[in-house]
């Protein structure tokens, strides 16, 4: 793919991209934004070639996935020793959304967001490719690197679990 083709599909795919990487990253947008910057990088200096066997969408989620994880691997070595015991960050609103909107968001969306962050990263993962990216679950699959059937397990497996806390914090 020449480079002007390239740069064509990275700002194509750059809003789904960026919200990719935000949930890669726990909703850290510095974080985030350094994740899609090295993935980027990665894609233009030639170091992920893209070659065909899937959409480019589902390859360049997938180098931004790969990225993320080097870049928390990173982040846990650097900080190992260093930060023991302090806190994680609150999570960010998604850049898309209103940060006014995000916080007077209504009961159900807290109790949603608290069943997400429940779930099993690898089930949360693949949810949220497919309900806010709408990747299939094969997509899912190839962007994670896992096979087919894995990542359909997790897919019913985390919306059954969704299905139980939501239904368990309306009857609270």
């Amino acid at each position: 793919m020449r480079q002007d083709e390239l740069h064509a599909e990275l700002e194509r795919h750059h809003a789904d991209g960026f919200g990719w990487a935000l949930s890669c990253c726990g909703w850290d947008r510095t974080e985030a934004e350094d994740v899609l910057q090295t993935s980027y990088l990665k894609v233009l200096e030639g170091k992920a070639r893209f070659g065909g066997r899937s959409s480019f969408r589902t390859w360049l989620f997938a180098v931004i996935h790969r990225t993320a994880l080097e870049h928390a691997r990173r982040t846990r070595m650097q900080r190992t020793g260093l930060l023991r015991g302090i806190a994680k960050r609150a999570l960010e609103p998604p850049a898309a959304m209103n940060p006014e909107v995000f916080i007077t968001q209504t009961d159900a969306n807290e109790r949603l967001l608290e069943a997400l962050a429940a779930l099993a990263r690898r089930q949360r993962e693949v949810l949220h490719l497919v309900f806010y990216q709408g990747q299939t679950i094969a997509q899912a699959a190839a962007v994670l690197e896992i096979s087919l059937g894995t990542a359909r397990t997790h897919y019913e497996r985390g919306k059954a679990r969704l299905r139980e806390a939501l239904a368990g914090a309306l009857q609270r």
